[in-house]
């Protein structure tokens, strides 16, 4: 993660997610995921309760992944290692299908 401004990321290792599945409307599905912190990888002391915000296509295709601090946007953003570890987790299987069920 990086605040913005800052030149140093502080790049985090996810342990696991828990992913609640809504429809948004005709075009998007949002996926929060609460996060799994390696403890060797902690996070910035001001973050408070890190989530992810995930908007995907109702094909299953994430669009955006944004960094939420205590349900609302905050000042840090994921870097690319941090959205291929969620990317990855959103194209699984599992989560494909929740994708999918929550399109219909």
């Amino acid at each position: 993660m990086f605040r913005y401004g800052d030149d140093i990321p502080q790049e985090l290792r996810f342990t696991g997610f828990e992913a609640s599945v809504d429809r948004r409307d005709g075009q998007w599905i949002d996926a929060e995921l609460r996060l799994g912190i390696d403890a060797a990888t902690p996070l910035p002391d001001d973050v408070i309760d890190l989530t992810a915000l995930v908007v995907c296509t109702h094909a299953g295709h994430p669009i955006q992944i944004e960094a939420l601090d205590d349900g609302i946007d905050c000042e840090y953003q994921f870097t690319m290692f941090e959205k291929e570890q969620i990317e990855r987790y959103i194209r699984s299987e599992e989560m494909q299908a929740r994708i999918a069920a929550a399109s219909r």
